[in-house]
């Protein structure tokens, strides 16, 4: 078996808790595993399992680690609207990517 393209590339997410719910932005080199984390409630910060915030609205794999860092940084200093429109312009009914990601 392979292993899914995903799982060892850079990516910067956006988890929401729903529709215009809580936000939670972040980064990893395996995202179908960090979501599953996300999901499971297994939360390096314990945020997103405190509010429930789960579901896969939003990512980008980027060419590097550090350009995903930077990325991810630069997105938690955004306006709200910036992030909302940003999710809105790929995923405008807030679906939960994750089925996906293991397709």
């Amino acid at each position: 078996m392979t292993a899914h393209p995903l799982t060892r590339q850079p990516a910067v997410y956006i988890l929401a808790s729903g529709r215009n719910g809580t936000l939670y932005i972040g980064v990893t080199m395996n995202l179908p595993e960090r979501i599953w984390q996300h999901k499971q409630g297994v939360s390096l910060d314990g945020f997103t399992a405190k509010y429930g915030v789960d579901k896969l609205v939003w990512y980008e794999v980027s060419a590097t680690m550090p350009e995903a860092i930077a990325k991810e940084k630069a997105m938690k200093k955004w306006r709200r609207e910036w992030k909302i429109r940003l999710i809105e312009e790929q995923n405008p009914d807030w679906l939960d990517l994750f089925g996906g990601l293991l397709a």
